[in-house]
């Protein structure tokens, strides 16, 4: 079964043109328009399915009810202006700060949602928790009983959840204020594969090799929905919080409205199946427009989030040791970013297709993690070590 543009739409509101912020000292001209309110009360709300702005934070609304507001000081001397990510600024980016706080590999890393901090989960059984704006490591944390795997943010900065990968393959919720842990969500027997947290409310996903997917509520321990599947799977809310999509087997894509969840899927994509690799992530662009599935193969997927056909396939970057190399959209949606195992990254613009930069990043091994920050022009990556990347000139 395939989901029509109507049939999609009825199921989520696909928002408009997103703007986002970038630290400079000086105003940056002819950087996207700031569509932001001023601050909402109980007599002027925010309607829940609203986007984020990403020049201050704010609720948007319709264009006509926008007001502008004055950019805030970030930190000692900082002040955000916004900036357009064009070709030539995504080819100028370079690395401006390298972290070794790590003996092992990077498992995972999650901005939180004010782009102002960045936490990363490793295979040395750390949690480092790192300074955006300052562009330092703030503090480190350690899992060495459950170890860590995955791991984000909650809708509160100094909370996370992350997946273990020692003893059990149970989920903690932990305070990072405190170092102590909230809650469990014990329930899947094999590795989480995916975890996904609902942009507009407590509620978070989790998929795993034990070939179910279930949902899940951060005030309690009992699994709030379960799905068993077919095969194993990747899964991600999208950027309204209104639906899930499922990844299942590598060659099947399924969207499930969260209210009716237990229905089954509205939508069903089938894609030909590729033997050489297996998906090992799945993304909405903050449009909502797209779907980015990776790979530990040589080659990733854009679809069209409303008709599922394949837009755009990318490769010619290098993974013969077949690691789960993430990749990521930025935060306007126009460009995909992945790593490889030379230490290069390779970005395409999403809606023609073409390569538009190739950056080197002189990571000492495959580049596993890879995001750009959700309100500033700067984007993190990381193999044992995590480096921190600026562009190097105005557009």
């Amino acid at each position: 079964m395939r989901a029509s543009g109507c049939e999609y739409a009825r199921h989520r509101r696909v928002e408009g043109r997103r703007c986002f912020s970038f630290p400079k000292i000086r105003s940056v001209s002819g950087g996207f328009q700031s569509l932001c309110p001023g601050p909402t009360s109980s007599k002027n709300p925010a309607p829940r399915s609203s986007a984020r702005c990403f020049s201050t934070g704010c609720t948007r609304v319709r264009r006509r009810q926008v007001r502008h507001r004055e950019p805030r000081v970030c930190g000692p001397s900082l002040t955000r202006a916004t900036m357009k990510l064009t070709d030539n600024v995504l080819r100028s980016f370079r690395v401006a700060k390298v972290f070794r706080e790590n003996s092992e590999k990077v498992n995972c890393f999650d901005f939180s949602s004010n782009g102002e901090t960045i936490i990363s989960s490793s295979d040395d059984d750390s949690l480092v928790l790192y300074d955006c704006q300052e562009g330092k490591p703030k503090r480190t944390l350690y899992s060495k009983k459950y170890g860590v795997d995955l791991i984000r943010y909650t809708h509160a900065a100094n909370t996370v959840v992350y997946s273990s990968n020692k003893i059990d393959d149970t989920i903690r919720y932990l305070s990072l204020h405190d170092n102590k842990y909230i809650r469990y969500f014990p329930g899947h027997n094999k590795r989480v594969t995916s975890l996904s947290m609902s942009p507009v409310d407590d509620t978070f996903i989790s998929g795993s090799l034990d070939k179910t997917i279930r949902l899940w509520d951060l005030r309690s321990p009992n699994c709030q929905g379960l799905m068993h599947l077919q095969g194993k799977p990747v899964c991600s809310f999208d950027p309204e919080g209104l639906i899930f999509a499922a990844g299942i087997n590598s060659e099947m894509v399924k969207l499930y409205d969260l209210r009716s969840f237990d229905k089954g899927p509205f939508a069903t994509f089938k894609l030909q199946y590729d033997r050489t690799s297996e998906w090992t992530g799945l993304k909405f662009s903050n449009d909502g427009k797209l779907i980015l599935l990776s790979t530990n193969g040589a080659a990733l997927r854009v679809l069209d989030a409303f008709k599922g056909a394949v837009m755009h396939s990318f490769g010619g970057y290098n993974n013969s040791k077949c690691a789960a190399l993430e990749a990521s959209f930025t935060p306007d949606s126009q460009f995909v970013m992945i790593g490889s195992e030379d230490g290069k990254i390779h970005v395409w613009n999403a809606e023609s297709g073409m390569k538009v930069a190739l950056l080197d990043g002189k990571h000492t091994g495959p580049i596993t993690c890879l995001q750009f920050n959700p309100k500033f022009m700067t984007f993190a990556s990381a193999c044992s070590n995590m480096a921190f990347w600026l562009p190097t000139i105005d557009d």
